[in-house]
Protein backbone atom coordinates (compact mmCIF):
# COMPACT_ATOMS: atom_id res chain seq x y z
CA UNK A 1 0.00 0.00 0.00
CA UNK A 2 1.15 3.65 -1.05
CA UNK A 3 1.30 5.46 2.06
CA UNK A 4 2.14 8.89 0.81
CA UNK A 5 5.00 11.22 0.15
CA UNK A 6 8.22 10.87 1.78
CA UNK A 7 10.93 12.24 0.21
CA UNK A 8 11.57 15.09 -2.46
CA UNK A 9 15.13 14.77 -3.63
CA UNK A 10 16.82 17.76 -5.43
CA UNK A 11 20.10 17.53 -7.39
CA UNK A 12 21.75 19.96 -6.08
CA UNK A 13 25.90 20.20 -7.52
CA UNK A 14 27.44 22.00 -5.29
CA UNK A 15 26.08 20.18 -1.63
CA UNK A 16 27.50 22.38 0.97
CA UNK A 17 26.03 25.39 -0.79
CA UNK A 18 22.76 23.76 -0.95
CA UNK A 19 22.77 22.78 2.65
CA UNK A 20 23.34 26.39 3.70
CA UNK A 21 20.83 27.26 1.26
CA UNK A 22 17.96 25.23 2.29
CA UNK A 23 19.03 25.27 6.25
CA UNK A 24 18.19 29.19 5.82
CA UNK A 25 14.84 28.50 3.37
CA UNK A 26 13.54 25.50 6.10
CA UNK A 27 15.03 26.69 9.42
CA UNK A 28 16.45 23.66 10.03
CA UNK A 29 19.61 21.43 10.26
CA UNK A 30 20.38 18.35 8.32
CA UNK A 31 19.85 15.03 10.71
CA UNK A 32 21.60 13.32 7.78
CA UNK A 33 24.57 14.91 6.40
CA UNK A 34 27.14 12.95 3.99
CA UNK A 35 28.98 13.23 1.08
CA UNK A 36 26.87 11.47 -1.54
CA UNK A 37 23.12 13.00 0.69
CA UNK A 38 22.11 15.45 2.78
CA UNK A 39 18.52 14.69 4.39
CA UNK A 40 16.08 17.17 6.50
CA UNK A 41 13.20 16.35 7.97
CA UNK A 42 10.69 18.67 7.26
CA UNK A 43 7.56 18.55 8.95
CA UNK A 44 7.43 14.59 8.88
CA UNK A 45 8.60 14.22 5.53
CA UNK A 46 11.99 14.51 3.63
CA UNK A 47 13.81 17.16 1.29
CA UNK A 48 16.93 15.12 -0.04
CA UNK A 49 20.02 17.05 -2.02
CA UNK A 50 22.47 14.72 -3.73
CA UNK A 51 25.28 16.39 -5.51
CA UNK A 52 24.97 14.24 -8.68
CA UNK A 53 22.32 14.87 -11.37
CA UNK A 54 21.52 17.98 -13.26
CA UNK A 55 18.63 20.03 -11.61
CA UNK A 56 15.85 20.89 -13.90
CA UNK A 57 12.34 22.97 -13.91
CA UNK A 58 10.45 20.60 -15.12
CA UNK A 59 9.15 17.14 -14.20
CA UNK A 60 8.00 15.62 -10.79
CA UNK A 61 7.27 18.98 -8.77
CA UNK A 62 7.09 18.43 -5.04
CA UNK A 63 5.08 21.33 -3.31
CA UNK A 64 5.81 21.69 0.77
CA UNK A 65 3.06 23.12 2.42
CA UNK A 66 2.98 26.66 4.07
CA UNK A 67 0.29 28.67 6.38
CA UNK A 68 1.21 32.37 4.50
CA UNK A 69 2.08 31.56 0.94
CA UNK A 70 2.71 35.46 0.12
CA UNK A 71 4.88 35.90 2.80
CA UNK A 72 7.19 32.70 2.65
CA UNK A 73 7.57 33.65 -1.07
CA UNK A 74 9.34 37.20 0.54
CA UNK A 75 11.26 35.36 2.96
CA UNK A 76 12.72 32.97 0.68
CA UNK A 77 13.37 35.09 -2.34
CA UNK A 78 15.58 37.55 0.18
CA UNK A 79 17.37 33.82 1.04
CA UNK A 80 18.29 34.25 -3.25
CA UNK A 81 15.32 32.56 -4.59
CA UNK A 82 13.25 33.57 -7.99
CA UNK A 83 9.92 33.75 -8.81
CA UNK A 84 9.02 31.19 -11.54
CA UNK A 85 5.57 31.41 -11.27
CA UNK A 86 3.56 33.81 -9.55
CA UNK A 87 1.00 32.39 -6.40
CA UNK A 88 -1.99 31.84 -8.25
CA UNK A 89 -5.45 29.94 -6.50
CA UNK A 90 -6.07 26.67 -7.72
CA UNK A 91 -9.42 26.22 -6.44
CA UNK A 92 -11.19 26.07 -3.14
CA UNK A 93 -9.19 28.73 -1.70
CA UNK A 94 -5.95 26.07 -2.23
CA UNK A 95 -2.68 28.58 -3.56
CA UNK A 96 0.76 27.41 -4.74
CA UNK A 97 3.55 29.30 -6.56
CA UNK A 98 7.01 27.85 -7.51
CA UNK A 99 10.10 29.48 -7.26
CA UNK A 100 13.71 28.67 -8.69
CA UNK A 101 16.37 27.71 -5.86
CA UNK A 102 19.69 29.23 -6.83
CA UNK A 103 20.84 26.07 -7.99
CA UNK A 104 18.35 25.27 -11.18
CA UNK A 105 15.39 23.84 -9.15
CA UNK A 106 12.11 24.48 -9.06
CA UNK A 107 10.72 24.59 -4.98
CA UNK A 108 6.80 24.63 -5.10
CA UNK A 109 5.06 26.06 -2.13
CA UNK A 110 1.57 24.67 -1.26
CA UNK A 111 -1.50 26.88 1.02
CA UNK A 112 -4.11 24.10 1.50
CA UNK A 113 -6.38 25.12 3.82
CA UNK A 114 -7.66 21.33 3.49
CA UNK A 115 -4.42 19.66 4.20
CA UNK A 116 -5.35 17.08 7.30
CA UNK A 117 -2.00 16.47 8.93
CA UNK A 118 -3.28 13.92 11.26
CA UNK A 119 -4.37 11.97 8.09
CA UNK A 120 -0.77 11.64 7.32
CA UNK A 121 0.21 7.93 7.46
Amino acid sequence: MIKGLRTAIYPTPDLEAGKAWYSKVFQTKPYFDQPFYVGFEIGGFELGLVPDGKPVKHGVQAYWGVDDIAKEVKRIVKLGASTHSEIQEVGEGILVVELADPFGNLLGLIENPHFDRARVA
